[in-house]
């Protein structure tokens, strides 16, 4: 007997419900998946040291649960998530060690390069320990490093990763400014911390044409750091602090509020 005709419309009305709700949880799960797999390589300040929350596995590359590409992974589940950035990594051990697990079917990539090679961290001890003109001096070192061997440093790693990820977007991530300037600040003379902006600025400039130049995205995270410089009161930047190697690093907030957003955006 055939179900009367009521009963024949209850059954396509549940019928295409069914339907309708397989398809929408089939295009919730491609939803899921659809974004693509995402290498992050880089120094300590793609690493996220200065934001603790270290995983133990990563030694003394210190990658932090707290960097910015681990929160944009948790956030948005990538097909697969490669974390390789290396505290006090320079240009040559990008090459050498970090690029393992681009590939053809990468999509995304994160890179923070460039102020190792040009002698960060020497750059603040001298500062921090040294007269203005001792300081002065080393950032000039610095300055003529940046515009006359690093370009060429960047252009190799730029270079290697799209030969190995054809298909991906390149984000390069800048640095930030480091302190506030104008007015009283207990350590640095404020002749120390405008050639230290400046030569961050210098840095960031160069960084982002050679970026450019290869087609990829560059963040500029100086915008997000205006007003949590050292010295502002509010910064999301160590100062000399314990461990050493953490000093003049984002904090956890200097990830999760400076550098997160911007990458998000150029993502």
């Amino acid at each position: 007997m055939k179900p009367p005709t009521l009963m024949r419309a209850l059954s396509a009305l549940v019928l295409a419900a069914a339907v309708a709700l397989g398809g929408a949880g089939a295009a919730q799960a491609a939803t899921l998946t659809a974004t693509p797999a995402y290498v992050a390589l880089g120094d300590s300040y793609s690493s996220g040291v200065g934001a603790g929350s270290y995983d133990s596995a990563s030694g003394d590359c210190k990658r932090s649960t707290r960097a910015y590409p681990a929160l944009w992974a948790a956030a948005h589940h990538p097909s697969a998530f490669a974390f390789t950035a290396c505290s006090g990594a320079r240009t040559g051990d990008v090459l050498s060690s970090q690029l393992g697990p681009l590939n053809s079917a990468t999509g995304l990539v994160s890179i923070s390069i460039g102020g190792n090679d040009a002698g960060f961290g020497d750059t603040m001890s001298t500062c921090v320990m040294s007269d203005d003109a001792s300081c002065l001096q080393r950032i000039d070192q610095a300055r003529a490093f940046a515009q006359n061997e690093l370009p060429a440093k960047l252009d190799q790693v730029y270079g290697a990763i799209r030969a190995k990820a054809p298909a991906a977007h390149v984000v390069v991530l800048g640095y930030p400014r480091f302190y506030r300037t104008g007015g009283f600040c207990i350590g640095l003379s404020d002749t120390k911390r405008n050639a230290i902006n400046n030569a961050a600025d210098l840095l960031d400039s160069i960084t982002a044409k050679r970026a450019a130049d290869h087609g990829f995205a560059f963040a500029d995270v100086r915008t997000t750091f205006t007003g949590h410089e050292l010295c502002s009161g509010s910064a999301w930047l160590n100062s000399v602090t314990l461990p050493v190697d953490e000093s003049y690093h984002p904090t956890a907030a200097g990830q999760s509020g400076g550098y997160l957003p911007v990458f998000s955006s150029a993502a």
